[in-house]
């Protein structure tokens, strides 16, 4: 049977009181016990924390001292309670850090504490201003270490580390399933071992409350229907135009991805030719506010349509190519009929759905909606109240809230003041959010992150369900699709490159190829 004590002496320094010795867990530890520079993939909910703990007791029994960092205020400041209750040292060895505490101040407290909790643009800065030296540190951690891509301060602070010959410690439930961006992440903390686990790995499972995941499909109602046939044709007009003149492969909008248009904007701006430019741009414009438009409508609802369209009316400066958008005659009454719908209180089917799962499946338990748009969050927190289903939307600073207002909203919900929880991806990672019962996608998102993130919410201490909701015939269904492809092919990807780190055949190559490094 696994017991604690097989990491003596590290678990002298961890208070394991109530804490059952999970085999996964154990393996782990002792992996990262090595000293060797390490990634752990593990599911949400399953105790990284704990592993970073272990890591952190054996840098102060060898009588160095460690940092442990998370992307968020509110996340440090979970970690360093959780390292007040875990480590077995006295409080003043433990210190949070954030950029609200002066300079000045921070030198003298960093100088006494053996143990830092703290944001990452906080210790770089230390770092750079010579405030902080890493002299004397054993570890650090790197909490959703995912994040160390390009300009982040993780990416700054893991190569003082390397210069240093501090040991790394990249934590992540999700590391992303493109191949050069992990290949960067493995250069960038300098990983020689990986750990991974799923949730159906044999030392995992027992301990994985689980969860259902289902998708719930919906169908356009025929007012939404009729709104976006008046938008369709003035979208395929630019887009053709677009075509016609070689800056786009695509003549059809609905299956260009996002991403393409982007690019496809991208390469506008590099035109020299001004009356070129100048025609490509107007077509740019309808088709970039329109599309947006269409699916705004076709896979949230009328409000957000209608918000939309009336923050580009309110814009005080208007290019050409939006005024002449809001004149056109069918987007005029795409908006009129959207009004009229409005005012008769119609709503997407998802609305509807989503009402009847809070009486149904979901009925008096927690949940989280999952929002793409802050639009929409409003609405879906004004219809579930009207219904008497007792909801808060949740949303970031953008919308003017502060982390002392988003805190309160995070206690409330813990305290069954309300039971669903409307959040915008701030929702996703960063904050100390209780397990739920119950996660809804309000619409799929393509990126394995994300939904990995968000299906975390729930599960974590019982049985948990998590409801994606679809409109068929919208991109909805290519997200959905996306999604789970990329999901699984991260991880067969991290494995891969788990048992080329561990042959020695492994190799990133800093060789330029469009910009970008290739992992070979």
């Amino acid at each position: 049977m696994a017991d604690w004590t097989e990491l003596v002496p590290y678990s002298g320094l961890v208070n394991t009181s109530g804490l059952e010795p999970r085999a996964y867990q154990l393996n782990i530890i002792r992996s990262v016990l090595s000293g060797k520079n390490s990634l752990v993939v593990l599911p949400t909910g399953l105790g990284k924390t704990l592993i970073a703990v272990f890591a952190i007791a054996k840098a102060l029994y060898e009588g160095k001292k460690a940092i442990i960092l998370a992307p968020t205020k509110p996340l440090s400041e979970q970690h360093y309670n959780s390292l007040l209750s875990q480590l077995r040292v006295g409080s003043e060895s433990i210190l949070l850090l954030t950029g609200a505490i002066t300079g000045a101040k921070r030198k003298a407290l960093e100088e006494r504490a053996m143990v830092i909790a703290a944001t990452p643009q906080t210790i770089a800065n230390d770092l750079a201003s010579g405030r902080l030296s890493l002299d004397g540190f054993g570890i650090v951690v790197f909490d959703e270490c995912h994040k160390a891509v390009g300009r982040y301060a993780y990416t700054y602070v893991a190569n003082e580390c390397k210069l240093r010959g501090v040991q790394l410690l990249g934590l992540t439930a999700s590391p992303g399933s493109d191949r050069r961006r992990i290949g960067a992440l493995i250069e960038t903390f300098g990983i020689q071992n990986i750990e991974i686990r799923g949730s159906l790995d044999g030392d995992v499972a027992p301990y994985v409350m689980g969860k259902s995941v289902y998708t719930q499909y919906v169908d356009k109602n025929p007012t939404i229907n009729g709104i976006l046939m008046r938008l369709k044709p003035v979208i395929d007009e630019h887009m053709m135009r677009l075509h016609s003149m070689g800056l786009s492969p695509y003549t059809a909008f609905e299956r260009m991805p996002k991403g393409r248009l982007i690019e496809i904007g991208r390469n506008i701006d590099k035109i020299q030719a001004k009356n070129y430019k100048f025609g490509a741009l107007l077509h740019y414009i309808y088709v970039l506010h329109l599309t947006h438009a269409y699916d705004l409508l076709a896979t949230e609802g009328i409000y957000p349509f209608l918000s939309y369209m009336d923050a580009l009316q309110g814009r005080e400066k208007k290019s050409r190519s939006v005024e002449g958008l809001l004149k056109n005659l069918n987007v005029v009454e795409a908006i009129r009929l959207a009004r009229r719908a409005q005012s008769a209180g119609e709503e997407h089917p998802k609305m509807a759905k989503l009402i009847e799962l809070m009486a149904g499946p979901l009925k008096g338990k927690s949940v989280i909606v999952f929002v793409q748009y802050r639009s929409t969050i409003k609405r879906i927190a004004e219809l579930l109240n009207a219904n008497g289903v007792s909801a808060r939307p949740f949303v970031g600073k953008k919308e003017g809230v502060t982390q002392e207002q988003q805190s309160g909203v995070i206690s409330d919900f813990r305290s069954g003041a309300f039971r669903v929880l409307v959040a915008t991806s701030i929702g996703e990672e960063g904050l100390d959010i209780p397990s739920v019962d119950g996660v809804v996608f309000y619409e799929p998102i393509p990126s394995e992150i994300r939904n990995i993130q968000r299906k975390g919410r729930a599960g974590r201490i019982r049985f948990g369900e998590v409801i994606i909701l679809v409109t068929r015939d919208t991109r909805d269904e290519a997200y959905l699709m996306v999604s789970r492809v990329r999901e699984k092919r991260m991880v067969e990807l991290v494995y891969r490159i788990k048992e080329s780190i561990e042959k020695g055949t492994y190799r990133f190559a800093a060789k330029e190829k469009r910009g970008q490094k290739r992992l070979l």
